[in-house]
Parts: structure tokens; C-alpha cells; sequence
């Protein structure tokens, strides 16, 4: 969501497509599927990034351990990133606006729910059921966009999307930081119910419902069921480890529980005539070096985004409101940056950038060493968010473009719903064994000291893993022969925020 596009104010008559009548971006009812997908959409990309500003409050006001704050950001991102796959799915079968509407009206209620939660475990069972909701939400508002408007009309609505989404997205720490600073955390949960409204409210009126009519076969429901349940067992091993120890009866089954889990789910991939996950794409190597670096990558940076907002306000005495702020520069970078580098993608090809991108990343996330030492926002803090922000800017776009490219036209967009679940599932994992390798756990999160030490030392770890992705994508990702790919440089200029708030497009037929 870093490109914004200006919505005329002009209208036409859209055209007709067989039975169904295509939009126009420039009439007044484009303008309004336009709105309640970015507004639908953008619920679900703040709650996942401004939750983090809460952490401290929420622990405080609940006296939660480490790990119970683990669990409020891991509940939500593994329901939404096991299911994004199937919520697709059902969206191309029973409806995208049905399957739309359904998950904002979950989203809303469960929002709802979150808000009023008076104890830890509400608050994490609230939020695991939030993600169900995203995950039924989010897939269907780009989808709904492509089947809606005329082919000639799609960049420019995409476009829209992209750019109204990435404000909502950058305004959503500092509406978060505002919200808990002014008046309490549970209303970062309690905006979503007018909004919420709004959406089903437009959606209802104004969205067009379409289908896929080539969907045939059974939805791929034991998959879901089989890769929510292994990450989940794998997610609580790596939490529950530090403090009740590797050897407990319960850290050890859930291990298990997990490995097992995954093994069973891989068996059901492979032997599922419609799989979610057809793992025939990771045969291709250029696509599976991508993902393996595209996990890394967010791997770290999730680990550190999760860390950095508590290391500020516990440490540096930040309001949440200024820790909200801290992370803006990213945005500006990405927005200021993010085409220009998948033209040059396009160009020379991505395996430079991919291998200097994600070692850029890495120096960023190391250079956080210096936040903890007390020094102001400009000396300590606004390097290392710059340097992450450059690095970013280099890899995600031909990171985006090397996953669709790697797989045939037709399936692209499945390509890319992989590649942005992969993104997804980084960031949770990462969430569950950063700290612990940092040394943080318990309480310790509340003692500046403590966590000063441990922040220096996962931030550490994270760039370590970041570097060891640059190197992989300089070894395995080759570059295509060169050949006319102006047009699609130019559309996926438009999709290049994909991986970063990891919003996926669904394989059309």
C-alpha cells in the first residue's frame, strides 16, 4: 500500500462483460466498491501492526507475562495467515462480497470482543478469533477489485486501493498510540465496530457480488485445520519453552504435536486433487529460494517490530503515541522508493537486489543495538529505521516480482498468496523464539535493564538472519533472460507493498 492514486471525480457507464456489468474507476459506483474494500482491508492491516503499541499497557494492566503478550500478537497472525489460503478459496466459490461480509462482520464482533476482554486469556482467544475474520476479510478485497472493475480500469482501482490503503496503514500506529495515550487500548479494538458497520453498510448497497465459475472439487478444509493446528502447537513449544522449560510434558507434546501436524498437513497437500498449498510450485528453485528468503527476511523484522515498540516506551520512556511515530520513515521510504526499484528490477533483473536488499535489512535491524542506550530519537533510533527502510524498499518489489515470475501466467496469483502467507507466517514465529533467544522472558520486559540486554542481543540474532537471506537469494535466484517486461513491471509496481502487509491475490482461471 505505498502508491497512491487519485480518485476522479468524473463518471461513466461501465461496460458490459457476458452477463455482468464491469465498473468504471471513474463512476460513482467504482468510487464506492473502492471504498469499502480499503476500508474493509485497512481493519485488518492496522490491528496487525498496532497492537504492538499496546503490548506495554495491556501488560501492565493485566500483569501478563511475556508470553501471555506473545500470545496476543501470535494468536491473531496464526489464525489469519494458516487461513488467508482457504478464505480465498471460499471467496472464489460461494461469493467474494458474501465471503467479504461475513468476515467483516466476524472481525467487528471479535473487535468488539477484544474490547471488553477482562483478563489476558479473553483477550488472546478474542484475538485468534479476529484473525479467523481477517483472513476471510483480506483476500477478498483485492479480489473483489479484479473481478469488479473493466481490464482497462483494474491498475487504476488497484492503484487506489494501494495508495488509500497505505494511509490507512501509516496513520494506524499513530490513531493507536493517540487512542491508548488520550483514553485507554481496548478502543484500538473498539474503532473497528463503526467501521465495521460502515463496510457491511457499502458492501451490502454498492459491491457487486462474482465467483470463479471454474472452482470445482472440495475446499481443502483439512489442510487449513492441519496447518493452524501444527503452527499453533510449534508456536506454543517455542513460547511456553523459556519458562516452563524444554523438557516439560507439555513443551515436548506440543512439539511433537506440531512436527507431526506438519508432516500430516504436507501428506494432505500432496495428495489433495485441489490443494491449498500446491507444493508442485516449490519444485521451481527460483520460487523456493524466494520464499526461503521472503521468510527470513520477515522473520526478522517481525521479531524486531514486536520487540521495539516495548523496548521504547519500557526504556526510552516513549509515549505510545511516539513510539507510533518512531516506525514512520518506513513508510516514506516505501512509498518514495518502492516503484522505482521494481523498474529496476525489471531491468537488470532481481538476484542484485535481492541479495543486497535483504543484507541492508539486516545492518538496519543491528544498528537498533544503539536505542536502548538512552540517546534521542535522531542519534539512536532514526539510522536504523532509515537503513531497514532502504533495504526494504531494494527487496520487496522484485522480491514480489521473482515469486509471480517464477510460475506460469496462469498461476500467478496463486504464486503471490503463497509468497504473502510465507510473509505472514515469519513474522509468528519469529514473534515466539526471538525473545527467548534474546534472553527475555517472564517479566523481564518490565525491567528496563533486562530488557535493554536482551533487545541488543535479539536485534543481533534478526540481522544475522536477514544477511544469511541476502546470501541465499545471491546464490539461488537467477535472472531471467532479458526480454519486453515494461507491462508487467508496471502492474506489479502496483502490488510491490504486497509481501510487507502481505494482502494476497487469488489465482483467477
Amino acid at each position: 500500500m505505498w502508491h497512491g492514486v487519485a480518485m476522479s471525480m468524473g463518471s461513466g457507464t461501465p461496460p458490459r462483460s457476458g452477463d455482468r456489468r464491469l465498473l468504471l474507476y471513474r463512476s460513482s459506483a467504482g468510487r464506492w466498491v473502492i471504498a469499502a474494500t480499503v476500508l474493509g482491508s485497512g481493519m485488518a492491516a492496522i490491528d496487525a501492526t498496532v497492537i504492538g503499541i499496546a503490548l506495554p499497557t495491556i501488560g501492565r494492566d493485566f500483569h501478563a507475562s511475556l508470553s501471555t503478550l506473545q500470545w496476543v500478537v501470535t494468536g491473531y497472525t496464526l489464525t489469519l495467515s494458516s487461513l488467508l489460503l482457504l478464505g480465498g478459496s471460499l471467496g472464489d466459490r460461494y461469493g467474494r462480497k458474501r465471503i467479504f461480509m461475513v468476515g467483516v462482520a466476524w472481525f467487528t464482533l471479535s473487535s468488539a470482543a477484544c474490547a471488553i476482554s477482562v483478563g489476558s486469556g479473553q483477550l488472546i482467544v478474542t484475538r485468534v478469533l479476529q484473525g479467523i475474520g481477517g483472513a476471510l476479510l483480506t483476500p477478498g478485497s483485492l479480489a473483489i477489485l479484479e473481478a469488479s472493475f473493466a481490464a482497462d480500469d483494474r491498475s487504476e482501482a488497484i492503484g487506489a486501493w494501494s495508495g488509500l490503503g497505505g494511509v490507512a496503514t501509516a496513520a494506524g500506529p499513530l490513531l493507536g498510540g493517540y487512542l491508548i495515550t488520550a483514553a485507554s487500548w481496548r478502543w484500538i479494538f473498539l474503532i473497528n465496530v463503526p467501521v465495521g458497520a460502515l463496510v457491511l453498510a457499502w458492501s451490502a448497497r454498492h459491491v457487486p457480488e462474482s465467483r470463479d465459475p471454474t472452482m470445482s472439487g472440495r475446499i481443502d478444509a483439512g489442510g487449513a485445520v492441519l496447518a493452524t493446528a501444527s503452527l499453533a502447537a510449534i508456536a506454543y513449544a517455542l513460547i511456553e519453552g523459556p519458562s516452563r522449560g524444554w523438557t516439560a510434558a507439555t513443551v515436548v507434546v506440543s512439539l511433537l504435536v506440531g512436527v507431526v501436524g506438519a508432516v500430516a498437513f504436507l501428506a494432505v497437500e500432496h495428495r489433495s486433487a485441489a490443494p491449498m498449498l500446491p507444493l508442485d510450485l516449490f519444485r521451481n528453485q527460483q520460487f523456493a529460494v524466494t520464499n526461503a528468503v521472503t521468510f527470513v527476511v520477515y522473520a526478522g523484522l517481525g521479531g524486531v517490530l514486536f520487540l521495539l515498540p516495548v523496548v521504547l516506551q519500557v526504556v526510552n520512556h516513549y509515549s505510545p503515541l511516539a513510539s507510533g511515530a518512531a516506525l514512520l520513515p518506513i513508510t516514506a521510504v516505501m512509498l518514495a522508493f518502492s516503484a522505482r526499484s521494481g523498474r529496476m528490477a525489471a531491468t537488470i533483473g532481481p538476484r542484485a537486489q535481492m541479495g543486497i536488499g535483504p543484507v541492508v535489512v539486516g545492518l538496519g535491524l543491528a544498528m537498533l543495538v544503539r536505542v536502548p542506550q538512552g540517546s534521542s530519537y535522531v542519534a539512536g533510533v532514526l539510522p536504523g529505521v532509515l537503513v531497514i527502510a532502504f533495504g526494504l524498499a531494494t527487496t520487496v518489489a522484485p522480491l514480489t516480482a521473482t515469486a509471480l515470475n517464477a510460475v506460469s501466467e496462469s498461476h500467478a496469483g496463486l504464486a503471490s498468496a503463497v509468497n504473502n502467507d510465507v510473509a505472514r507466517i515469519g513474522g509468528p514465529i519469529a514473534v515466539a523464539v526471538l525473545p527467548a533467544l534474546g534472553g527475555i522472558s517472564g517479566l523481564s520486559y518490565l525491567h528496563p535493564h533486562a530488557l535493554a540486554h536482551g533487545f541488543q542481543r535479539a536485534v543481533l540474532i534478526a540481522g544475522s538472519w536477514c544477511i544469511v537471506g541476502g546470501v541465499l537469494a545471491a546464490v539461488g535466484i537467477r535472472n531471467p533472460p532479458r526480454r519486453a517486461v515494461r507491462e508487467e513491471a508496471e502492474r506489479l509496481e502496483i502490488l510491490s507493498h504486497c509481501a510487507l502487509d502481505a494482502t494476497p491475490l487469488r489465482e483467477r482461471g
